[in-house]
């Protein structure tokens, strides 16, 4: 390339100007004596390169904390079913129940439960609730922290079927009163017949998750009990998805239970027992092995006293004897006499996988307490008038290593809907009765039915089509079982299906617990146990049907058999018994040649 003399290149740069750039690249040396200087800090700017002020990490730093779990409740308390007032005062209903049936059954005492609302002064938004039990009572140590600490019970490590799992349930309703009519929570306990009735008054400290309680004797003609009354903001109705609903719910699942209801306006509801009989006692297990995770494994190791794999196995899990510990440390490569706790990450990644190769016994069910079919069918008769009842209870499975069952029962028809055959070959008409009260669970022929849904005997209200026994429901095939069904809803006519699961730990989407997650296991089962109590119905359906058709054609005969006789009586000559004797067997020939 030749240079042209006369062009200056634009990266050319003369000797002077090199010298100062390299001046300029140079730091200068401080003055004697005098500290260096520390770097300008760049301070952000915006997209248009304007400076703009901003936090340092120095500063953000200084904002972090530790925050208490009844602060982020406090903030997040629509996770606790705590986000309308009027699902606020049923919520705080049902979590007291709730309490108070699970200490009643543990204690193997029938549950009496009182359940009182009242309005604060003439409010319409204001209420005060009082549950009051006959159950074993609290202690006066733990009153404090049942009531007045979120995250804090005796539930959550157990493997056993019980109400309540989270320890947070009553608390956390006795801080949304709190937070909004700013009263505490009142006690009432006597934990025995000898012990002293001692009253409390709790407040929530939600920065540290601590009770503030306040606490003295008082007189209280009661052998063993607690009362529990809550100040809160809320709004009472009637109606679906209401405080009587819930509680005719309870009644139907636990029939065994005694509630008296007063509302707001004095009205009292009873709901009587109508068995004396207790649910089958449960019994606390251990984790199953298939149903723990990597991470619950090393802290299970962590937390063992077992100086020896093999004893740590047998131990800690259930269904895991000697033969299967050393089939379990022979595939890992682990020595069984070796200490658990000097097991490395990768070893311990080893033993999950041994665990989920090997055969290993379903849990014990005796964790475990189904309804029952019997229970079922007496409880749906207790509060549903129908004309046909039907239940099945399914034997337990496990999911995830954990026992569940399935229960589905089924009424049908309003009384009378349905004809009858007497043992005499005639079709005869049920009278119809009419329902007691306006809120009766069954609605009309050319309604969708009603759900009904249960978790460990609690009634499930809200979020319906979010559950996996709603969508379980809905994917049966009704059609096949004589109702009408619209694509991708639930069937329509006059029938409730009860749906009830039992585990030891229910798989619900929030911490509301108001819908199940739909886990493979659990809607196989609820798929089976919705079919086998589907092909019941069916025959009494179809039965029903070919019983109405008959007596629409028997009706038609009947109508001619009079004129059938008069002619026979002029061609004859009958006199007027005789008329009656051949009209008499006309119909019982009627009624014994028409096979059904």
């Amino acid at each position: 390339m030749t240079h042209n003399p006369g062009q200056q290149s634009l990266f050319a740069e003369t000797e002077d100007e090199k010298t100062a750039m390299a001046t300029a690249k140079e730091p200068k040396a401080p003055a004697a004596g005098k500290a260096p200087d520390a770097p300008a800090e760049r301070k952000p700017r915006d997209a248009d390169g304007r400076e703009r002020a901003g936090a340092t990490a120095e500063a953000m730093a200084k904002r972090q904390r530790e925050i208490s779990v009844s602060e982020f409740f406090t903030k997040n308390r629509h996770l606790l079913g705590f986000d309308s007032p009027r699902k606020a005062l049923l919520t705080a209903v049902k979590e007291a129940v709730d309490n108070s049936l699970d200490a009643c059954e543990e204690a193997r005492i029938l549950p009496e439960v009182r359940i009182r609302i009242s309005r604060i002064g003439q409010s319409e938004k204001q209420f005060t609730i009082t549950v009051e039990d006959n159950g074993p009572g609290i202690v006066k140590a733990q009153v404090g922290n049942v009531f007045g600490r979120l995250l804090y019970g005796s539930k959550f490590h157990r493997l056993r079927q019980s109400r309540g799992q989270q320890g947070i349930g009553i608390s956390a309703a006795g801080m949304y009163g709190q937070l909004t009519t700013g009263a505490p929570v009142r006690v009432r306990s006597k934990p025995g017949r000898k012990s002293v009735p001692t009253a409390f008054e709790i407040r929530i400290d939600t920065a540290k998750n601590r009770p503030d309680t306040k606490d003295w004797v008082i007189e209280w003609d009661k052998d063993h009990g607690t009362e529990v009354a809550i100040d809160l903001e809320g709004e009472y109705r009637r109606g679906q998805k209401s405080v009587e609903e819930f509680l005719k719910l309870c009644a139907v699942a636990n029939p065994h239970v005694h509630l008296v209801y007063t509302d707001p306006d004095g009205n009292t509801t009873e709901y009587r027992r109508a068995s004396n009989e207790l649910p089958k006692e449960v019994e606390e297990i251990k984790p199953h092995p298939h149903g723990v995770e990597l991470g619950i494994l090393l802290k299970m190791i962590a937390e063992s006293d077992n100086r020896t794999t093999s004893a740590f196995l047998q131990q800690d899990f259930s269904r895991v004897g000697p033969t299967t510990a050393k089939e379990i440390c022979a595939a890992a490569g682990i020595n069984p006499e070796s200490n658990p706790r000097r097991l490395d990450t990768a070893t311990v990644q080893k033993m999950k996988a041994a665990i989920d190769a090997t055969k290993i016994m379903a849990p014990p069910l005796s964790c475990i307490a189904p309804i029952g079919e019997d229970l079922i069918v007496t409880g749906l008769k207790k509060e549903v008038e129908a004309d046909f009842y039907v239940a099945t209870s399914r034997k337990p499975v496990v999911y995830r290593g954990r026992p569940f069952a399935v229960e589905v029962g089924i009424a049908y028809g309003k009384p009378g809907d349905t004809l009858h055959l007497t043992d005499a070959g005639r079709i005869v008409e049920v009278a119809k009765k009419k329902p007691e009260n306006d809120e009766a669970l069954m609605g009309a022929a050319d309604e969708p039915i009603r759900l009904i849904r249960y978790a460990n005997r609690v009634p499930l209200v809200f979020q319906q089509s979010a559950c996996a026994i709603t969508k379980a429901v809905i994917d049966t095939n009704w059609k096949n079982y004589g109702l009408q069904q619209p694509r991708g809803a639930l069937p329509v006519g006059p029938m409730v299906v009860f749906v009830h699961i039992a585990s030891v730990w229910v798989p619900f989407t929030s911490e509301s617990k108001e819908a199940i997650a739909s886990y493979d296991e659990i809607r196989d089962e609820l798929r089976l146990a919705l079919m086998e109590c589907g092909r019941k119905l069916g025959q009494h359906v179809r039965k029903g049907r070919k019983l109405a058709s008959e007596f629409k054609k028997r009706n038609y005969i009947e109508t001619y058999i009079p004129h059938l006789v008069v002619a026979l009586q002029d061609i004859l000559k009958l006199d007027d018994k005789q008329a009656q004797k051949a009209r008499d067997n006309l119909t019982h020939v009627l009624e014994k040649s028409r096979k059904l």
